[in-house]
């Protein structure tokens, strides 16, 4: 008991001397001011030394200012860009025929001569003959002959093997007034069928209606050229 008894006056002053020099150290920075003052409310009692007071609010690090409140980000446009005007077809030359893949052959009027009734056939590659009905008449073929290739070069009735029933034809005549028919039936027949099948064909009974026709398949040679034909009958729209 008296070891403990003796111990607090041992380490006393000690601990008053820590607690003086921390009390100085604390005054000069500012942090802590300490005078015996008035009972403060929430003490715990009278003459106790106040809580700790903060530093002045120009010591404190200032924060910085709150940013602006971001405006709403404008929502995505999910609406198309106008769709471009699709190009017009170019406008169609006065006296000439139109296929269904753009081709165009001008039109040399001919008259079927012969016995035999021959089929005229056009001198020049982007040309195309003309017989038979008018574009105006109420019955009867007008006929429209024209090459597959020549030269080396391929032709507008080119087109034909390769055109598919619906698919439009425009014939436009010497004046400019354009005439409208699509292709109603397809045709590929040798040419030793043809002769038979003229009256069928490209007789002037029946309805108007147009008749496309031009060569091709297999090759020939000298004067008979192909093997076959290529016959499109197209009807007025």
């Amino acid at each position: 008991m008296a070891e403990y008894r003796e111990r607090p006056r041992r380490i006393g002053p000690f601990l008053l001397g820590v607690a003086s020099v921390l009390a100085a150290e604390l005054a000069i920075a500012g942090v802590l001011a300490w005078r015996p003052t008035a009972a403060v409310a929430g003490s715990p009692h009278p003459g106790a030394p106040p809580p700790a007071v903060a530093a002045p609010a120009a010591a404190l690090p200032q924060a910085p200012p709150p940013a602006p409140p971001r405006s709403a980000t404008p929502p995505p446009v999910t609406s198309a860009p106008p769709a471009r005007d699709a190009k017009p077809a170019p406008a169609q030359r006065p006296g000439t025929i139109r296929l269904p893949g753009g081709g165009t052959a001008t039109l040399v009027r001919k008259e079927v001569v012969g016995p035999n009734a021959v089929l005229p056939v056009p001198e020049n590659l982007g040309e195309a003959t003309w017989w038979g009905a008018r574009l105006d008449a109420a019955a009867g073929a007008s006929v429209f002959a024209g090459h597959v290739n020549w030269g080396g070069r391929v032709g507008p009735f080119a087109e034909l093997w390769d055109a598919r029933i619906g698919g439009p034809v425009t014939v436009a005549d010497a004046a400019g007034k354009t005439w409208n028919f699509r292709i109603a039936q397809l045709v590929t027949l040798h040419k030793d069928e043809l002769p038979r099948r003229a009256d069928e064909l490209f007789g002037q009974d029946g309805a108007h209606r147009i008749v496309l026709v031009t060569c091709g398949g297999r090759w020939l040679g000298g004067s008979a050229g192909y093997a076959e034909n290529r016959v499109a009958i197209a009807e007025p729209t």
